[in-house]
């Protein structure tokens, strides 16, 4: 099953739960480190959406920056590339901490 597919029986689960009938847009938040294509996503939410409440939303993503423990300098760091060097001391020694996740932010419904 594609991300797109599972985001899609997400909202199906809360337009049962909730009970509303339409979405005209949803927040996504995806992570740099996620190894999403964004365009991709965009175009595979449009096409697996046709025929549910989700069919003519909004999709707007949010894009969560990278971020990393640095064992050399003891600090959270921000990051561009999930194998970049620590921007503070240029350590190599990383655990990424932030920018892999997929999550839904919110939703308008109707």
């Amino acid at each position: 099953m594609s991300l797109c597919e599972s985001l899609v029986d997400v909202i199906e689960d809360a337009a049962r739960r909730e009970r509303f009938t339409r979405v005209r847009r949803i927040r996504l938040e995806v992570g740099r480190f996620a190894g999403v294509e964004l365009s991709a996503m965009r175009f595979g939410f449009d096409a697996v959406t046709r025929g549910t409440v989700a069919e003519g939303a909004e999709l707007e993503i949010l894009e969560v920056p990278g971020a990393a423990w640095c064992f050399d300098c003891s600090d959270t760091v921000g990051l561009d590339g999930r194998l970049d060097p620590c921007p503070r001391c240029g350590g190599g020694r990383l655990q990424p901490s932030g920018g892999m996740e997929i999550r839904i932010r919110d939703m308008e419904v109707v």
